[in-house]
């Protein structure tokens, strides 16, 4: 383990995002409060007419009459004004669960790609932020803080009368019972519709980023039927959700207002029993639709609430997955000796079984490693786990910088020790110096240009009519796929991280790149660095000391280069010893070898392979 390794503590703390909405208890309060004075407001109206009817009538008092229309205006604007307040609260609720929420859900976007196998998944935090904060600032939460009042509204009908205060209880109750069956109703389209919106927006990604392919291919009528039935179901689930919804809803409005006439009939026939006051007939049917007027609200907005909830929770279970048994890290001194890789078996995302297996090696500061073996043979899958970004599988294997597992490392310190250059090389939307930095804010004008000159790009840069400033598009695409492949090979270099492992980093790289790209390894080993290159053209083995050759997810052979060069360099399909290189060969290679193999299907041929995905 060697002697700095970090102890691990698991973290008990509360749900991230209920620790968010636990933040705002106070504002929570606030809004509960004001929805105090504002139901309580919200009876002026019935007492008014209670008045009018009972007392300024039979007295045709105009003065009086004045005076209580003054007062009720009065109350009245303060109703809206209580009521216009705790809406902007709960708005500015929304935005702070953002704001709280935003940075763990950033990292969930970059994180559960690598445990996910589909976009979709992947970007299913972003939207559930924005279903929770949507309905965190719509009207549905303030029903919510007005349904503890109805019991108290009900109280007040039952003091105008107790016929009138059963028959409202009795509708109140019927309301209560659709709600739930609402939510019983609504719980699994809802489910259903965010999970098929989320495939509808994949693929509607996948259509933008391959509109070329889609072009040239004529690939857009497959593609248009695959889009079309994946509508289809979409609003099939989405008619679904909003049917469970709309329907009880219906039946609510219908119901209060059936209530609201039975309780003007009930008080007319109270009225003529001699047993209330025609005032009573009014307020105890404004009453009664105030009542009601909450549970109506909630049903109408049982739909979100729903959605808002589902969210909640798979925020809660994603944030628990990616970072509830987050480790306390120990700051660790900058590697400066040993990659150690140690029974090493991983499997990508979704994959039960591993793609590599039982893979160990060690490389010392000033070591080059280049990795050779067919496609698919695990080639990328090892260099994501050198970088950490793929875990060991339960069978078990790590791999450690100067003895202490990358687990023990947190992603943000052990990134500025490796720089990285994937097979699929794809950069920012910003400038070349943002990506050469690493968007590091403030970033050292100098380190970037030392980024860029070992990189071998600077020339290449300082002629573009912006410089550094150049603007690369979205996924760089203002570039080359050989500038862009440089860049981010200036990326990778940049403050002379300890570990570099570079995934087939020629495969778009003219003779000046590759000799741009042997000088970088190079000066890699020659600082104390250790550097690892895929290689599936022989030309990125000139200046590595080492070779792990891979077949069939193991380890074929792993040693000096000339050693393993000399056992598996050979012409395809031939067994025995290499024979020397034709000039054509070395032409086309760039070395003296223009295949490299030794066990079924091991080689490496001069012109690019293809991506080797695993």
């Amino acid at each position: 383990m060697g002697p700095f390794v970090a102890r691990q503590k698991k973290s008990h703390q509360k749900p991230i995002a209920r620790q968010a909405l636990g933040r705002s208890k106070g504002v929570f309060l606030s809004v509960a409060v004001f929805s105090g004075f504002v139901n309580v407001l919200a009876l002026v109206g019935s007492f008014y007419m209670l008045q009018v009817y009972d007392r300024i009538l039979p007295s045709e008092s105009v003065p009086t009459l004045v005076a209580l229309t003054g007062l009720l205006i009065g109350l009245y604007f303060v109703y809206g004004a209580l009521d216009f307040v705790r809406v902007r609260l709960m708005g500015r609720i929304g935005v702070r669960f953002d704001q709280e929420v935003r940075a763990p859900v950033y990292q969930a976007l970059h994180t559960m790609p690598l445990h996910v196998q589909t976009s979709s998944q992947a970007m299913q935090p972003l939207r559930d932020l924005d279903q929770v904060r949507s309905f965190l600032s719509s009207l549905g939460p303030t029903a919510f803080f007005d349904l503890p009042w109805v019991p108290i509204y009900l109280a007040v009908v039952y003091l105008l009368h107790p016929v009138l205060g059963l028959l409202a209880t009795g509708g109140a109750i019927i309301l209560l019972v659709i709600t739930a069956l609402t939510d019983f109703k609504s719980a699994k389209p809802t489910r259903d519709a965010a999970e098929s919106g989320s495939q509808r927006a994949s693929l509607g990604e996948a259509t933008r980023r391959n509109a070329e392919v889609i072009q040239a291919m004529g690939l857009a009528q497959h593609l248009r039927q695959r889009w079309g039935a994946v509508s289809d179901r979409y609003l099939v689930d989405q008619l679904a959700a909003s049917d469970a919804v709309t329907g009880f809803g219906t039946v609510t409005k219908v119901l209060r207002l059936l209530l609201q006439s039975g309780v003007l009939g009930m008080g007319a026939y109270l009225v003529i029993l001699d047993q209330v006051t025609p005032g009573v007939i009014i307020a105890a049917s404004i009453i009664t639709s105030r009542a009601l007027a909450p549970i109506e609200t909630s049903i109408a907005h049982w739909r979100g609430f729903v959605a808002a909830r589902q969210s909640y929770h798979r925020l809660n279970d994603a944030f628990a997955r990616l970072f509830g048994n987050e480790d306390l890290y120990m700051t660790l001194p900058a590697p400066q000796q040993t990659l150690t890789v140690e029974g090493l078996s991983i499997a990508p995302p979704g994959v039960p079984a591993p793609v590599l297996r039982n893979v160990s090696f060690e490389l010392k500061a000033g070591d080059g490693l280049g990795v050779i073996g067919p496609s698919a043979t695990g080639k990328s899958t090892l260099v994501r786990a050198l970088v950490g970004v793929w875990r060991p599988t339960a069978m078990g294997g790590t791999v450690r910088l100067d003895g202490a597992g990358l687990d023990q490392w947190d992603s943000d310190t052990l990134g500025v020790h490796i720089g990285y250059l994937p097979q699929d090389v794809e950069l920012f939307a910003g400038t070349i110096a943002d990506n050469i930095s690493r968007f590091e804010a403030n970033a050292d004008a100098n380190a970037i240009v030392a980024a860029a000159k070992a990189a071998g790009v600077h020339d290449m840069v300082v002629h573009l009519r912006d410089g550094y400033q150049t603007e690369v598009g979205e996924s760089g695409r203002q570039l080359s796929a050989g500038q862009r492949q440089r860049v981010a090979l200036a990326r990778a270099l940049y403050k002379d991280p300890f570990l570099v492992v570079l995934d087939e980093p020629n495969s778009n790289l003219d003779a000046v790149g590759e000799a741009a790209l042997a000088e970088a390894i190079r000066a890699v080993r020659e600082r104390g660095g250790i550097a690892v290159v895929v290689a599936h053209r022989p030309s990125a083995l000139a200046t590595v000391d080492q070779v792990l050759a891979l077949a069939n997810g193991k380890v074929a052979a792993f040693g000096p280069k000339d050693d393993v060069l000399r056992k598996f360099v050979r012409p395809a399909g031939k067994p025995g010893p290499a024979p020397a290189p034709t000039p054509a060969a070395q032409k086309r290679s760039g070395v003296g070898s223009s295949m490299i193999g030794g066990l079924p299907g091991l080689a490496i041929v001069p012109e690019t392979s293809g991506d080797d995905t695993q």
